[in-house]
């Protein structure tokens, strides 16, 4: 690419990172001068490699500015620009999830006024034709009240809202998602090959597209296409005519569910593809960090889980040249469909998230337990997932809020105590709110064979016993794809999932 050109994620009505200095980025050619001019700085830059950048000084939030980018006789003035903070949304469908679809979505469009939210979709494109480029120059950022802001992400909205209000100044978010996208997607493939177990994401990739030619690749992944649309258009029939038809029904009657197709060179979920055509172009804007909902797509290799976060969550810190740029991450909720068994994969996911917090700098984690739907992969309350993100910004990144109120209770330890086991918590000073009666525990002895425990509460530990385990060894709280959440903290967060050891 030889014309002189700016990176899309630069546009009208933007959000610049306030407090820190200010990458502008773009394309051209090579050993030409590119200007950019903004709040009375002047940066000159020369492109190399067909890459250029300028950086501007840190500035305070404020509204209303414009920058000129020039190049030889090219000029491009961006206008209505905002300084503040900026957070990249990433993950997968729970964070892709639109706004006019969330609970009390319809309410927010019509009746938020002026919420300082403004937002920047990188353009879903999974391989970088003449298309790729279409899309991502007619891409932009758009304020609340645009035509588009009904397809926002509702948990990145609903987190900007609330930073906006506690912080007084214009949030953006980029959103950088994928529904069905395993981690594995917004890596580097040297980040993955690293790692023995990592690698087997690209070794099942490569094995399985050893012997195609990319044109019987793109065949094949079109022809899933063109199957795949006729039968959602049967499904969607099926469902109007009978809302309460079974699965196994729809299926008889609509043939296979080939989702999510052949995973090779075109498929937006192969490993290390949307990390090449869809991060790489908004990277490195400054950003004061990320916040992200994943997992879901990873439950098959559960056990993986933790290291490949971790490792993402330092790829991402690496490619933004700053190794302690803050990682806000949801902990997936209760969920299980109504034909599968529970193979409590989801659990271990859960426990992945909890120890990545635990375990890696500058990171936060949102509790949203209690969030999920039974047989519904998609929750439509984003409000909470939203708001508990926002929760750990003001806690871990502002500085703005106690960390007691960032949290609901998180297991510490625990003590063998009078036949039973007595846990303590983090976050639980002011004890529980209990919502009915207290379940969801078991306890187990040598054998590891769990039993329902009849749980005590006393102030802030709780108390575990069962006639059925004798000399109890092991504890869990909702080791379970999906169950009943009753336990809280006084702030109306959920005691968060946990069992007292991995050897059980």
């Amino acid at each position: 690419m030889e014309e002189f050109n700016v990176a899309a994620v630069f546009s009208d009505h933007m959000v610049l990172q306030r407090n820190k200095n200010i990458k502008v980025f773009g394309w051209g050619k090579d050993n030409s001068i590119v200007t950019v001019s903004f709040r009375g700085f002047t940066v000159e830059t020369k492109v190399r490699q067909e890459r250029w950048m300028a950086v501007l000084p840190p500035m305070e939030a404020g509204l209303g500015y414009e920058m000129s980018i020039s190049c030889n006789d090219k000029v491009i003035t961006f206008r209505d620009i905002a300084i503040g903070e900026v957070w990249l949304a990433g993950g997968q469908s729970n964070m892709e999830f639109e706004l006019q679809n969330c609970t009390g979505g319809e309410d927010v469009l019509h009746k938020d006024i002026n919420p300082q939210v403004r937002f920047y979709y990188t353009p879903k494109n999974a391989y970088q034709d003449e298309h790729f480029y279409e899309t991502e120059s007619a891409s932009s950022w758009e304020v609340f009240g645009d035509k588009g802001t009904k397809a926002w992400s509702a948990v990145g909205y609903f987190f900007g809202r609330k930073l906006a209000k506690e912080l007084g100044v214009t949030v953006g978010i980029i959103g950088c998602n994928w529904g069905g996208t395993s981690a594995s997607a917004w890596m580097s493939r040297e980040s993955l090959e690293e790692d023995r177990e990592l690698r087997s994401y690209l070794e099942e990739y490569d094995r399985n597209n050893a012997e195609k030619t990319l044109e019987e690749q793109k065949e094949d992944y079109q022809e899933y296409i063109t199957y795949q649309e006729n039968w959602d258009k049967r499904v969607t029939l099926c469902y109007k005519e009978n809302p309460k038809i079974k699965w196994n029904e729809v299926l008889d009657l609509c043939g296979p569910n080939r989702y999510p197709g052949p995973i090779n060179s075109y498929s937006p979920f192969r490993p290390t593809g949307l990390y090449q055509c869809m991060l790489q172009r908004i990277m490195p804007y400054t950003l004061s960090g990320f916040i992200y909902y994943q997992g879901e797509s990873d439950d098959h290799k559960p056990h993986f889980y933790q290291k490949l976060l971790t490792r993402l969550i330092r790829q991402w810190r690496e490619d933004w040249e700053d190794d302690r740029l803050p990682f806000l991450f949801v902990q997936l909720p209760m969920h299980r469909y109504e034909a599968d068994p529970d193979y409590k994969h989801w659990c271990l996911i859960r426990e992945a998230q909890m120890r990545t917090y635990q375990t890696v700098k500058n990171t936060g984690i949102a509790v949203i337990l209690d969030c999920g739907e039974f047989n519904e992969i998609h929750p439509k309350d984003k409000a909470p997932v939203g708001e508990r993100l926002a929760l750990q910004a003001l806690y871990n990144v502002y500085e703005r809020l106690e960390e007691e109120k960032a949290f609901g209770p998180i297991y510490k330890n625990f003590i063998y105590n009078n036949g039973g086991i007595e846990l303590y918590f983090n976050y639980a000073e002011d004890g529980f709110i209990v919502q009915g009666h207290a379940s969801g525990f078991e306890i187990a002895g040598e054998d590891k064979q769990y039993k329902k425990a009849h749980a005590s509460i006393r102030n802030n530990t709780i108390f575990l016993k069962s006639e059925d385990v004798i000399n109890p060894v092991y504890a869990r709280y909702c080791w379970t794809n999906y169950g009943e959440v009753n336990i809280f903290g006084t702030n109306g967060i959920p005691l968060a999932p946990f069992r007292t050891s991995q050897k059980d």
